[in-house]
């Protein structure tokens, strides 16, 4: 009952005018961020955190939530009708959204695939409703030995997944500390690495890092790759075809492939590292295993489309959680929302909730209102985004330049940071190109500070014995739960991997 109240009391705060109105803003975004190829919810959010500076908290952050999840939707169209994935986490839906089209039937995957994000995010926002409590009023019990163990298992769980690449990825992070030791000692007033600068006596401020490496790299990257000299592709004219609409049979035998794909779905996305992709890949490789008729995925099948669409979605709402009750984020994205929350003096994790209701519980309101909004922008307004895929990126890229330099300089009104957002730029181009992970840099820049405070604190507290991470009943969970986690996502990684390379082999 509680938690009925807290929910109407949040509808309350995100159906006021401006709140709606920013909520679609953020809707048409995320859609259009990931309706362009080379670019990911991660780059959109770090291009777009500036943007709302000044803004009321609550309609910032459910506006940037509405871009992370809106560009679940919108990478899905790429996928469909130019076999190119929008972001990551629709690859899978390439195996079978583009055969679909190939044999006639694209407009009945783009509805499916709409109504699958629907279900999946609809299903991710419910079980946060429920679970997001829960999870808050277990994790008041941490102190800082806690916190600082939480920050190691984002880091560690988030290396795994990194897979063959994780020595690039661990040098990836330890950049990130690096950075993240830049300013004042709080503990001895001591400078550290300031180089007598005093712009950076407090610190390398972690969004012109964040929107260097995830906005201005992907654009060099998709440069470098020749995308600027093409920017249309071949799209499969989905207006031509005689039946656009979904049939019945495609409604019926896809019904508990949305059950499946959802519940999935959330469960990786809670675990911090995991991550939609991971989540579709699952899915899809699930989906196949228990289907009568698996000779058909990666030919068409609708069953393909529908699990990794329900699954991807239904993850980005799972990792809400362990970003608004322990504020760890599992990914770049939710660590350029975290930075967001920050950005306004909030500090998501177990007490958040609870000093933070209306805006904690608008934002999960907001979650049911976006994914309804979504699903109406999917399915009508499908042509307008075909015509952004075919703005090319000679036009796109200046753009993305121009509004990462003043989005940066709005924030502080500091050269120092856009000449760091230039050079974190050129750095996350070779981060691509050479294999090395953005992402674990910019979570090592976050969560490095956090983590450095809380061992400072928890040493403190145990006057310098690491025994204290053993003798609390809550530390041992986190380091069991940690270690199943090691032991486990990387078996995950190469189920999903196999299942991947045998879905494309087929459909090849």
């Amino acid at each position: 009952m509680d938690i009925f109240a807290d929910l109407m009391m949040g509808l309350s705060v995100a159906i006021s005018p401006i709140n709606i109105v920013y909520l679609l803003i953020g809707a048409m975004v995320g859609m259009v961020v990931g309706v362009i190829p080379g670019f990911g919810p991660s780059a959109g959010l770090a291009i777009l955190l500036p943007v709302t500076f000044g803004m009321d908290p609550i309609g910032a952050i459910m506006m940037l939530a509405a871009i992370y999840y809106g560009a679940m939707y919108g990478g899905t169209i790429t996928s469909i009708l130019l076999s190119t994935p929008g972001e990551s986490a629709t690859v899978a839906s390439t195996f079978d959204g583009f055969p679909l089209a190939k044999n006639g039937r694209a407009g009945a995957a783009l509805v499916m695939q709409a109504a699958a994000s629907f279900v999946g995010g609809t299903v991710g926002v419910i079980l946060i409703t429920v679970l997001a409590p829960l999870f808050s009023q277990v994790s008041r019990s941490f102190g800082p030995p806690e916190y600082f163990l939480l920050a190691m298992m984002g880091m560690l769980t988030l290396l795994v997944m990194i897979g063959s690449n994780w020595k690039l990825g661990v040098i990836s992070a330890l950049i990130g500390f690096a950075l993240g030791t830049v300013g004042v000692d709080l503990e001895t007033g001591q400078s550290r690495y300031t180089f007598g600068s005093a712009e950076l006596i407090g610190g390398i401020y972690f969004i012109p890092i964040a929107i260097g490496l995830f906005g201005l790299g992907e654009l060099f990257f998709a440069f470098y790759n020749g995308l600027h000299k093409t920017g249309t592709g071949s799209i499969i004219q989905y207006d031509k075809e005689d039946r656009f609409w979904p049939t019945a049979h495609d409604w019926i035998s896809t019904r508990m492939t949305m059950v499946r794909g959802s519940i999935l779905g959330f469960i990786v996305g809670v675990i911090p590292g995991a991550g939609a992709t991971i989540a579709s890949l699952m899915a899809y490789s699930a989906e196949r295993s228990v289907s009568k008729t698996p000779e058909k995925f990666g030919k068409g099948e609708m069953a393909g489309l529908v699990a990794p669409e329900t699954a991807n979605n239904a993850a980005s709402s799972g990792a809400m959680i362990p970003l608004l009750t322990l504020g760890i984020p599992g990914s770049a994205s939710t660590a350029v929302l975290l930075a967001a929350f920050l950005l306004w003096g909030l500090r998501p994790g177990p007490l958040f909730m609870t000093q933070n209701p209306e805006l904690a519980w608008g934002l999960i309101a907001s979650m049911y209102l976006g994914n309804m909004a979504l699903l109406a922008i999917s399915i009508f307004a499908i042509p307008l985004f075909v015509q952004m895929i075919k703005i090319p990126y000679r036009v796109l890229g200046p753009c993305v330049v121009v509004v990462c330099a003043l989005g940066t300089f709005s924030v502080h009104a500091s050269f120092i940071e856009v000449y760091l957002m230039f050079g974190a730029g050129i750095v996350g181009f070779f981060m691509r190109l050479y294999g090395f992970s953005p992402a674990a840099l910019v979570l090592a820049l976050v969560l490095g500070p956090l983590a450095e405070e809380a061992l400072r604190q928890t040493l403190t507290i145990s006057r310098g014995s690491f025994s204290i991470f053993i003798e609390r009943s809550p530390s041992l969970w986190i380091i069991g739960i940690t270690i199943a986690l090691l032991v486990l996502l990387p078996l995950v990684t190469r189920f999903s991997n196999t299942s991947a390379g045998e879905a494309e082999k087929a459909g090849s």
